[in-house]
């Protein structure tokens, strides 16, 4: 346990004056909800909500082999980008596994902005660090201190942002992403999120953050604009099954076993964990995420037990009561052959044995 005071982003004032309940996450005092994760949810699903998310890393690459470079630590094909394009990826440990989730942008061929989890930040610059030596002239930086990031989501999110930009928003199409003006302050507007729902994150100066905030605030505001906290980007995030790094993906965890297929271009030429993958997907994966839904009553918790018959089989990687669906669901590894949507298993629930049925996933797709 670290005993150094919790970090703090830009915003946190205006948290704290805005009556957010603070809680320490990834060492850092986050708002976990402002008027309840619920109500939080529900805006992003139906209108427009606003989170902080600046506690996310920034990690620039950078350098004339810079393409080679992250092709080298991350498992899908970043060659396949342009200038203004990002992408989903993983950083791979020389096992097949992750070291973190990531978003990759390039910015050029020899520039790349790397978007890490806030928990990772720290060990994904030293990992990237370890590796760069190998190709010359590319440097890594770690910018998060210099970025503040806002992200604002839901159906109403563009005619929101639109207010506060000359950029014209219906030109980003999805994992696309521009520099331009928000309220007159010079920032990258990426048309990405990790809520399910089309919308924005919005890189900008850490000293302009509360500024741009409440500047979207008074734009969102006939719109029913929410501020959100973690509670409700974790729901969000579980409904669209979006994994979160360190319950339902972490270094021992390979992406086919965690259904991210799609992230793995073994075609692309060598890279970290290329060899092992190829082992994997040639032997068959012997585990797999699945979703399931509550049979009975009680509420799948992280590390709760799947059960099979009398049998131990697998592990709750998420779980919550679904607030769009109002159901019980969640997120767990089993056995390819306990896999199939329809497979009833047991979440043991603090000792007690509650059915379940393995549903298809994703639990919530946007209408487009």
């Amino acid at each position: 346990m670290s005993s150094a005071p919790a970090k703090r982003t830009p915003l946190y004032p205006v948290h704290v004056a805005s009556g957010a309940k603070m809680v320490h996450f990834a060492g850092w005092e986050m708002p976990v909800q402002y008027r309840g994760v619920l109500e939080e949810h529900r805006a992003v699903r139906t209108r427009v909500g606003l989170f902080d998310v600046s506690h996310m890393g920034e990690l620039e690459v950078v350098g004339r082999r810079a393409l080679d470079f992250v092709q080298y630590v991350t498992c899908n094909d970043a060659s396949r980008l342009v200038p203004g394009r990002a992408q989903y990826s993983g950083l791979m440990t020389p096992r097949g596994t992750f070291v973190d989730d990531l978003l990759v942008h390039m910015v050029s061929p020899e520039r790349f902005l790397l978007v890490v989890n806030a928990a990772n930040k720290d060990k994904d610059y030293a990992y990237l660090c370890a590796q760069a030596p190998a190709f010359d002239q590319v440097e890594v930086y770690d910018r998060s201190a210099e970025y503040a990031q806002l992200a604002i989501q839901g159906p109403l999110a563009e005619a929101v942002l639109q207010k506060l930009t000359s950029v014209t928003l219906s030109e980003i199409k999805y994992y696309r992403f521009v520099e331009g003006d928000v309220a007159a302050v010079r920032g990258i507007i990426a048309r990405t999120g990790y809520t399910g729902e089309d919308g924005f994150e919005v890189y900008l100066p850490a000293a302009k953050a509360a500024e741009v905030w409440q500047a979207l605030m008074q734009a969102g505001a006939e719109h029913g604009i929410q501020p959100c906290g973690l509670g409700a980007r974790d729901t969000l995030r579980f409904e669209a099954c979006m994994p979160l790094y360190g319950q339902d993906i972490d270094d021992t965890t390979t992406p086919f076993e965690a259904g991210l297929d799609w992230i793995v271009k073994l075609e692309k030429g060598p890279f970290l964990g290329r060899e092992a993958l190829i082992q994997q997907r040639n032997a068959g994966i012997k585990r797999k995420l699945v979703g399931f839904a509550m049979l009975g009553k009680g509420i799948p918790r992280h590390g709760y037990p799947l059960l099979h018959g009398s049998e131990e089989v697998g592990v709750v990687t998420s779980g919550t009561m679904s607030p769009t669906l109002g159901k019980a669901l969640g997120l767990g590894y089993l056995p390819v052959a306990l896999a199939t949507p329809g497979t009833e298993v047991w979440v043991d629930i603090r000792g007690q044995r509650v059915p379940a049925q393995v549903v298809e996933i994703p639990f919530y797709r946007r209408k487009k």
